[in-house]
C-alpha cells in the first residue's frame, strides 16, 4: 500500500485539524488547504486500513459536483493552486490530486442529510415508529423503497470517535436561526434532486447523502463546504440491479459497513483491520462511481 496516504504532514504549513478523512492546514487568514487522505471511517470510527486511491476519487468527485452545482449555491473553492502554497515539489508530490485550497468559512454545526430512499437507520426508524426522524410516512413502504418525496433529516456534527445524532428541524432553528435553517433545508433538497437526476441518467441511484455548509464571513451567505456527493458521504446504488426488499449492492462504503457487521466488533475505536479482498473491492466500487458520475 505504498501508494496510499494515511496521514498528511506538511512541514511548511501549520496543521489545523485532522478529521475522519481530511487533514486541514492553515495557509493564511483567508485560506486553508484540505488534504483528502485514504483513511476510511465507518460507524464514526477511523479504520486502520487505508483504501488505495480513495482520496483522489473523493477529491475528483467533489470537484465535479462543486462545478456542476455552483449555480444553486456558492462553494468553498478558491482560485489558488497547490503549487502556490506548497512550492517544494517533493513536499507537494503526495498531495497532488487529493488536495483543494478553500476559503475560510464559518462552519455550521449541522449535517444536512437528505434521504430519497428508505434504508439504513431510516429503515430502522420507520419500522419502529412509522416515520423517519419524526416525519410521518405512509404505511407499507419496503426496505430500499423510494420515498414519496426526499426528506431533510439533519443531524448534529460529532467529534472524531463520537456518533452523530439525529435532530429535528426545531433543533436546527435553535442552532443556526430560523431563516438559515429554512435556507439550508431548501438548498439541500434542491442539490439532492439535481444530483439524483444526473446520477440516474448514468446508472446510479443516490439513495441518500450528506451536505455540510458554512457562512461567508463577509456576506453571511450560505456556502457549500467539505465533500459533496461522494461515495463517503452518500449511498450510491447501481440502477441496473436495484430492487426493493433487500439492501442493494453499492458503489460506496456501505460495502465495508456490511462486512464490519459480520464481525464481533462493538463499533468503537480501535476499528478492525480490513482484509485485502475487502480493500480491493472497495477501491473498485469507488472508481466505478467516479467513472459513471463524471463521464
Amino acid at each position: 500500500m505504498s501508494n496510499t496516504l494515511f496521514q498528511a504532514d506538511i512541514r511548511t504549513l501549520p496543521l489545523l485539524h485532522r478529521g475522519k478523512v481530511r487533514d486541514i492546514f492553515a495557509i493564511d487568514d483567508a485560506h486553508m488547504l484540505i488534504v483528502t487522505t485514504d483513511r476510511l471511517s465507518a460507524f464514526d470510527v477511523v479504520l486502520p486500513t487505508p483504501i488505495p486511491g480513495k482520496g483522489h476519487v473523493l477529491t475528483e468527485v467533489s470537484n465535479f459536483w462543486f462545478g456542476k452545482l455552483r449555480a444553486i449555491v456558492p462553494n468553498q473553492l478558491s482560485a489558488l493552486r497547490l503549487a502556490d502554497v506548497v512550492p517544494d515539489p517533493v513536499e507537494r508530490a503526495p498531495l497532488e490530486g487529493r488536495s483543494v485550497i478553500v476559503r475560510r468559512l464559518q462552519a455550521l454545526p449541522v449535517e444536512a442529510i437528505v434521504r430519497g430512499y428508505l434504508i439504513g437507520s431510516g429503515w430502522k426508524d420507520y419500522q419502529r415508529t412509522g416515520g423517519v426522524c419524526g416525519i410521518e410516512l405512509p404505511a407499507g413502504l419496503e426496505l430500499a423503497g423510494r420515498l414519496p418525496e426526499p426528506l431533510f433529516t439533519p443531524s448534529s456534527k460529532a467529534a472524531v470517535g463520537e456518533h452523530d445524532e439525529n435532530i429535528d428541524f426545531a433543533a436546527v432553528e435553535k442552532l443556526i436561526g430560523p431563516r438559515m435553517a429554512a435556507r439550508m433545508q431548501d438548498v439541500s433538497l434542491l442539490l439532492y434532486r439535481t444530483a439524483a437526476a444526473h446520477a440516474l441518467e448514468r446508472g446510479i441511484i443516490i439513495a441518500d447523502t450528506k451536505f455540510e455548509f458554512g457562512l461567508d464571513p463577509h456576506t453571511g451567505e450560505l456556502t457549500l463546504i467539505d465533500e459533496v456527493l461522494t461515495p463517503d458521504s452518500s449511498r450510491f446504488w447501481p440502477g441496473e440491479s436495484y430492487r426493493t426488499g433487500i439492501s442493494p449492492p453499492s458503489f460506496d462504503k456501505q460495502f465495508v459497513r456490511d462486512y464490519l457487521e459480520t464481525l464481533d466488533w462493538n463499533k468503537t475505536a480501535p476499528g478492525p483491520h480490513l482484509p485485502d479482498n475487502i480493500v480491493e473491492q472497495t477501491t473498485a466500487r469507488y472508481r466505478e462511481a467516479l467513472k459513471r458520475l463524471t463521464s
